[in-house]
C-alpha cells in the first residue's frame, strides 16, 4: 500500500487539530490529511527555532533534523492535497519532483534537497553527523521558506489553514 493510502487509514485526527486546521473544500478526507501533514510540520519547525534559542547547548543536529522533516512534510501535505502518490521517503529532491509539473513555485524551493542528509546523518553517529551553528540556522531559514511557500500554494488551491 502506497504512502498516501496508509496515511488515509490511520486513527482519526486529534481534536485540537480542528481548531488550528478547518476545510470547506469537497474533497474533505484529502483536505484532513493535508492539515494533518501541515500541523505536524509546523512542530517540527517550533521544535527546531526552540531547539536554537538554547545558545550553546542547542542540539544543533537535531535542530537541523527537525528544519528537515517540516520541509518534507510541507510538501508531503501539499501532494496529499493534490491526490498524488508518493513513496516514503525523506529525499526532498523526489518529493520536489512528484510536485514538480503541479506549479511553477517549486522552482523556488530547490535548495531545500539540501536538506536531505539532515533527515539521516543528524540522527545517528558516524563522519557527517556534526553540524555547525551556521548550518543549523541555514536549515531553519529554507524550513520556513518551504513553510511559506506551500502554504501560499495550499490555499491559493483551495485549503483552509
Amino acid at each position: 500500500m502506497s504512502a498516501t493510502g496508509r496515511s488515509l487509514e490511520r486513527s482519526p485526527v486529534r481534536p485540537s487539530l480542528k481548531e488550528r486546521c478547518y476545510m470547506t473544500a469537497p474533497l474533505e478526507e484529502l483536505a484532513r490529511q493535508a492539515c494533518q501533514w501541515v500541523v505536524y510540520a509546523d512542530e517540527d519547525l517550533v521544535l527546531a527555532k526552540h531547539g536554537l534559542s538554547l545558545g550553546e547547548k542547542a542540539p544543533l543536529r537535531l535542530i537541523a533534523y527537525h528544519a528537515q522533516q517540516c520541509a518534507e512534510k510541507y510538501l508531503k501535505a501539499y501532494l496529499v492535497w493534490k491526490g498524488i502518490d508518493f513513496p516514503y521517503t525523506h529525499n526532498i529532491a523526489r518529493l520536489l519532483e512528484l510536485v514538480g509539473a503541479q506549479g511553477p513555485w517549486v522552482q523556488e524551493l530547490r535548495d531545500a534537497a539540501r536538506l536531505t542528509p539532515f533527515a539521516i546523518t543528524a540522527r545517528y553517529p558516524g563522519e557527517d553527523s556534526e553540524v555547525a551553528r551556521e548550518e543549523a540556522e541555514q536549515a531553519i531559514a529554507i524550513a520556513e521558506s518551504v513553510r511559506q511557500t506551500v502554504r501560499r500554494a495550499l490555499m491559493a488551491e483551495g485549503l483552509k489553514l
